[in-house]
């Protein structure tokens, strides 16, 4: 079975469970579909899956891990969604659809943002009844930090700052891009080593891993914004350099950017040398796969 179909098959399992998470919890009607319509238009999954995968590569059961991943696609579609406002990137289109705001209003954007960044709280906190409460616990500060003003927040900041600005150096490329996208993909990671009460020395396996991972998939997206296809992505290509962004192939050029790219997904594939199984095999096929993609 090829990567993209096993990635598919994990993520139709994300996809069923959060079908189902926003119902029953007293949510006006129009707020709702503002959350659904950005969180239930497709993607990868990859922050959720990497989760599961992690806790089941380590010991833990998918269905007691499965809220805290879901929270994971909770978190990331909040971003998408306050990313893309006017004041932010400035972005109409999302996965091949009108971005939130152009359907639902800037202020209902906002609003659905918030709702889905404070009901992944609750939905982290809900896998302390499957799991044990001290694991959750520390999963839940994992990822409070990874998605908070040390994390994305901060990376998105930096991000704004560096925008049209002169003389921004690799370093702080580096850094802004593995606080506004690593942060999360490495906290998906780590957390679902937690959740399975991995040791210190797996979770800074699982740490490495996400950071690798992280630093490739950003640099590739990089690169798609410039050499991508409009259709297979869903957004329109050439945004960055028309912003002034700050980008990987800006400083350095495409070619040296895949090779960075390249090194860090064989460096994610070195941090699971010690483990073995379909998910393992998953994970380092995936790293690969993060580096090929054309979307």
């Amino acid at each position: 079975m090829s990567i993209k179909d096993r990635l598919r098959g994990y993520s139709h399992e994300v996809e069923e469970a959060l079908r189902g998470l926003l119902k029953g919890k007293g949510i006006p009607a129009g707020l709702r579909e503002a959350m659904e319509y950005s969180l239930l238009a497709g993607g990868k999954r990859l922050r959720p899956v990497l989760c599961l995968c992690f806790a089941r590569m380590l010991g833990a059961e998918a269905r007691a891990a499965m809220p805290f991943a879901a929270s994971l696609e909770f978190i990331h579609t909040y971003s998408l969604i306050h990313d893309d406002l006017p004041a932010m990137d400035d972005d109409d289109l999302r996965r091949g659809r009108p971005s939130n705001h152009k359907v639902f209003g800037e202020a209902m954007a906002i609003l659905a943002g918030d709702g889905l960044l404070t009901e992944a709280f609750g939905l982290m906190a809900s896998t302390a009844g499957e799991l044990p409460p001290g694991r959750v616990v520390e999963a839940i500060a994992t990822l409070a930090r990874a998605a908070g003003a040390g994390g994305m927040v901060g990376g998105q900041a930096l991000d704004m700052a560096y925008t049209a600005k002169a003389g921004v150096s690799l370093e702080e490329l580096r850094e802004m891009q593995a606080m506004k996208t690593g942060a999360l993909i490495t906290a998906a990671c780590v957390c679902g080593a937690q959740l399975a009460g991995a040791e210190p020395d797996v979770l800074a396996r699982a740490r490495s891993y996400g950071q690798s991972v992280g630093a490739a998939f950003q640099i590739v997206d990089d690169v798609l914004d410039v050499v991508g296809d409009e259709k297979a992505l869903g957004k329109p290509v050439g945004s960055d350099e028309e912003q002034g962004k700050t980008t990987y192939p800006a400083l350095i050029g495409v070619e040296r950017s895949m090779d960075l790219a390249r090194r860090n997904a064989a460096q994610a594939v070195e941090s699971l040398s010690p483990f073995q199984g379909p998910e393992a095999t998953f994970l380092r096929d995936l790293a690969q796969f993060i580096v090929d993609r054309v979307s």
